[in-house]
């Protein structure tokens, strides 16, 4: 299938993508985040991450984009669906800033960076897309899909964590942002133990956890 961004600048092949870029001047040209993961719960070191980089690097807003099925090869095994969607609606509810996309669950298959940038660039070729990682994944990222085609669709922002070196044979934009030592495995291991999760998680998501027995074994 042949990805199609039309423009009057230029045309770039990426392999299977064509990208040409599109007359804008009767669109708005936005600035969109993009937040991906399992969510598997989402947590406040998410939001803390998306809410500095949007504030930073002045984005219009951040798309929450919950994947369906993670490529790694050590998968994480999420819960279902519909309850890591209905965690994230709840996490991001309070914020304007935060939209929530679900088009890899629409999607299905793995869920590949390169597949959704390669969507919403095809849907919104007049908007810049910036995709939020912690720094602890910038070290990763010559083992994504297609990352040398991705690269060129969307602009990598890496979130700084403690002391790790800041560099990358990929273009990133580093961005500061409070150190918060809190994961989703954090999260699940204290619920199975029946420890307190408040002020780890937003109180609505830690009603629905609690609510829904999940993470208890």
């Amino acid at each position: 299938m042949t990805t199609r961004v039309v423009s009057n600048l230029k045309t770039t092949t990426i392999a299977d993508v064509e990208v040409v870029e599109q007359p804008l001047k009767d669109k708005k040209r936005k600035k969109v985040g993009i937040m991906g993961g399992t969510f598997n719960p989402p947590h406040l070191a998410h939001l803390v991450m998306a809410e500095q980089v949007r504030d930073q690097l002045g984005l219009d807003e951040v798309l929450f984009i919950p994947d369906y099925l993670p490529p790694h090869v050590d998968e994480k095994h999420p819960i279902r669906a519909e309850n890591r969607i209905e965690m994230v609606k709840l996490a991001i509810e309070d914020n304007p800033g935060f939209k929530l996309d679900l088009r890899e669950f629409e999607r299905k298959g793995k869920s590949y960076s390169f597949d959704t940038v390669s969507e919403l660039v095809q849907q919104h070729p007049e908007n810049e897309y910036y995709f939020i990682i912690g720094s602890d994944m910038v070290d990763y990222l010559p083992k994504w899909y297609r990352i040398d085609d991705l690269v060129r669709l969307v602009q990598f922002v890496g979130v700084r964590r403690g002391t790790q070196m800041e560099y990358s044979k990929y273009p990133v934009i580093w961005v500061d942002a409070p150190q918060l030592d809190i994961s989703s495995t954090l999260i699940r291991t204290k619920v199975n133990r029946k420890q307190s999760i408040k002020y780890l998680v937003p109180s609505k998501v830690a009603d629905y956890i609690k609510e829904h027995h999940l993470y208890e074994r």
